[in-house]
């Protein structure tokens, strides 16, 4: 799907999970029709828990709902979790399920990394937050740092609609003419009303798929950095872009634009620091500003340029999710919204980051150079590369079967 900008939505930056759950939770107590949810990771701590209670709550006041969560960051599900959720009719899909291999889940590539939240249709969630305990900062030193955007008013009936088509992808073929029905009026299968203007800000909903949506997200990226005259501030968790970024934020800074990247200073995966720092010689020479982030790991995917232009969004700038991965992020043009997310990125650099300088990193440039030589160039034919992977068709599989004596431990799945 493509969808146009739409004009006339408010929106709330919700950083962290302090502000991102009871904002959802509270939707879907104000549920009365239907939700649809996606996550790449569901886990059965403190905070899946809590969303296993409103969802199974939802569902018994006669609410429709339908989850999709990825076989690689929810694998562990169990089957007590999944059947009191399915034993009151939500349906739970898991998007390619498979089995370990000598312990290690073999479904690394072609995630579903997407995390959106849409409730009756008319307020959606989206971001980078996961529905885990990890998100919150009891969780401990290893806490994420994590942003999410709550909208409503006209672009949420493109998130609606996009989610209940990813629903329908995965029915019988049989059901098609069904399927597409359902896409057109609504998951209730009501013709659903237009989506009345709520607020003042431009929002473009945007995905990323092995389709026909396979550079979406980045070429929003790079036009943002072509256009930006002032400042550009990309925070990202995993920073290893193309080529073509690289490029393009080099040559902002030596056009006089402010270019600040927050990147991980205490990352969850070590690689991702060590990844990013091979191209730290590259920007810094050419002026960009490199802030590590090092009060706890940083997981967000948000960037902003001037005073209109902002993103929030699941789309790392790595190979995973610019060639691999199902991602989707909100492009915004409005000011305010703008304003708060560099106020809150200017919080957090202030108060909890190093600015990275050449004397910094000069200490190993001697090994590092020549990696950095070769990833960057190597990122040019990155996208060709991918396709020679070994490929396969993710499925999507119902779960539907409940623990019973005969079922021993495993859930119960249609075959394919």
């Amino acid at each position: 799907m493509n969808f146009p900008w739409r004009h006339g939505n408010q929106l709330w930056l919700l950083e962290n999970g302090e502000e991102f759950f009871p904002r959802v939770f509270e939707a879907i107590r104000q549920a009365r029709q239907e939700i649809l949810l996606e996550t790449f990771i569901l886990f059965e701590d403190k905070v899946g828990n809590e969303l296993h209670r409103e969802l199974i709550a939802a569902a018994r006041r006669g609410v429709h709902i339908e989850i999709t969560v990825d076989g690689y960051g929810s694998a562990d599900l169990t089957p007590e979790f999944v059947a009191a959720m399915t034993e009151v009719g939500i349906r739970i899909r898991m998007f390619d399920p498979r089995s370990k291999l000598f312990g290690m889940r073999t479904n690394l590539f072609r995630r579903l990394h997407r995390k959106i939240v849409v409730i009756d249709g008319s307020r959606a969630f989206l971001g980078g937050i996961n529905f885990s305990a990890d998100h919150l900062g009891d969780f401990g030193p290893t806490a994420k740092q994590d942003y999410s955007v709550e909208v409503i008013g006209p672009v949420t009936r493109d998130i609606h609609r996009f989610a209940l088509a990813s629903i329908a992808a995965t029915e019988p073929s049989r059901l098609w003419w069904r399927r597409q029905r359902r896409v057109r009026n609504g998951g209730s299968g009501q013709q659903p009303a237009e989506t009345a203007a709520e607020g003042t800000a431009q929002a473009l909903f945007v995905t990323r798929d092995n389709r026909s949506h396979t550079n979406d997200i980045e070429e929003q990226y790079l036009e943002a950095i072509r256009q930006a005259r002032r400042r550009l501030v990309i925070a990202n968790a995993y920073f290893f872009p193309g080529y073509r970024l690289l490029r393009e934020i080099r040559r902002a800074a030596r056009r006089g634009v402010k270019v600040e990247l927050i990147l991980q200073g205490q990352p969850d995966m070590p690689i991702a620091k060590f990844g990013a720092r091979l191209f730290y010689e590259y920007l810094l020479k050419d002026g960009v500003l490199i802030h590590e982030y090092c009060d706890r790991p940083l997981h967000g995917k948000v960037a902003l340029a001037d005073d209109e232009w902002a993103t929030v969004g699941s789309s790392n700038l790595d190979p995973l999710s610019l060639s691999l991965n199902l991602e989707a992020n909100l492009i915004i043009r409005d000011r305010a919204f703008n304003h708060e997310l560099n106020a809150r990125l200017e919080r957090l650099r202030r108060d909890h980051c190093r600015l990275m300088t050449k004397e910094k990193i000069a200490r190993d440039a001697w090994w590092r150079m020549p990696l950095a030589f070769l990833a960057y160039h190597a990122l040019t034919h990155f996208p060709a590369w991918v396709g020679w992977l070994p490929a396969h068709t993710p499925r999507v599989e119902v779960l539907q079967g409940y623990p019973r004596p005969d079922d021993g431990d495993n859930l119960r799945r249609p075959s394919p």
